[in-house]
């Protein structure tokens, strides 16, 4: 049943997700008139699109530690824009559009399970689109129940896919009589880390990178490394002094001057001084490939065998947070990246 919507809706739907055979964002669409429906895998080459979402009033709803609560939001939105698609293909999808980047995010706490029993969400508190959409506009719009429709005509959606599962029509006589399969072997996720934890190093690297879009940028490099002996809690901390031109914004995201980058130490020494301190045998603890990808760049540093956290924490506990940007951010990384570690560490 369709429902009026005094908040325009703008559904950007990944590709992947379009072919999902029962897809919650198409059934919001049509739910909600005036709403819009993007099928894309880069908003910011749609005229019509970058046009709408370039218009004061639109927000993003997608979960950011900067974001704001939708009860915290003095004036609701005019264009709420919703992302829809798997946690993994919707971050791609944010991350590489500036436009979309760009928008002040909203997030929100739900007060109930999702009902979307058909298929697996990643993590307990998290809902199907059809969902968050109906609950952030009761909340913006002050509206309770008023969306209520939309929920009803998804949860019968539900309850038909399962009733049609459980009567067996459909399959052929061979799957009928196939013999079940035996159970798959559990697979113990935290066996790695289990494994490493009493060599585990943990490592932020913090570049020397040109923002996004700068005409002829010299390559991105390791300025700062800190790291964090695990079983001990010994921490190395080194700032080297840049090889290539200085970014504007390197010193703002060390809150350092200048001159002491400048002033920092050798890139052999440096390497030097870090290999003395990881001992034998390490295991270096990382958060994405990215800060790997700045010493692999660079010849001398000599890489011992990595684990990759923010993936264990994606298989075993669900999406992550966006790391803290601007000033000072080098330290604050690190920081939550041992918050996570030690979160990882406590379900071992």
């Amino acid at each position: 049943m369709p429902v009026p919507s005094r908040t325009r809706v703008v559904f950007l739907q990944h590709p992947r997700e379009a072919r999902v055979a029962v897809s919650t964002c198409r059934m919001a669409h049509l739910s909600l008139p005036g709403s819009e429906l993007h099928v894309t895998h880069d908003p910011d080459r749609l005229p019509a699109l970058i046009e709408r979402l370039s218009a004061p009033g639109t927000h993003l709803l997608f979960p950011a530690a900067d974001a704001t609560d939708v009860d915290d939001l003095i004036d609701p939105p005019g264009t709420l824009v919703v992302v829809d698609g798997t946690w993994a293909n919707a971050r791609k999808l944010v991350g590489r559009s500036p436009l979309l980047r760009g928008l002040p995010r909203l997030a929100f706490r739900p007060e109930f399970a999702s009902n979307y029993r058909i298929r697996r969400e990643p993590a307990e508190h998290c809902l199907s689109t059809i969902e968050a959409t109906a609950h952030v506009l009761e909340r913006l719009e002050q509206a309770p129940g008023r969306y209520t429709p939309m929920l009803a005509a998804f949860e019968r959606m539900v309850d038909m896919q399962l009733e049609y599962v459980a009567s067996g029509v459909g399959m052929d006589r061979h799957s009928r009589n196939r013999r079940p399969r035996p159970p798959r072997p559990v697979i113990d996720l935290y066996a790695p880390l289990r494994a490493a934890i009493d060599r585990l190093v943990l490592l932020h690297v913090e570049p020397n990178a040109w923002p996004h879009g700068t005409a002829d940028p010299p390559p991105p490099e390791a300025l700062q490394l800190q790291c964090l002996r695990v079983a001990t809690g010994e921490r190395f901390t080194a700032l080297m002094a840049p090889r290539q031109p200085l970014s504007p914004k390197a010193a703002f995201h060390l809150d350092l001057p200048e001159s002491q980058l400048h002033a920092g130490a050798a890139l052999g020494p440096t390497q030097a001084a870090w290999h003395a301190f990881l001992g034998p045998e390490p295991v270096l603890g990382i958060w994405g490939y990215h800060a790997l990808s700045l010493l692999r760049d660079e010849p001398g540093w000599h890489i011992p065998p990595v684990l990759d956290l923010r993936a264990l924490w994606q298989q075993t506990i669900g999406p992550v947070d966006r790391l803290p940007e601007g000033q000072g951010r080098a330290e604050r990384r690190f920081i939550a990246i041992a918050d996570y570690l030690h979160e990882l560490q406590r379900r071992l």
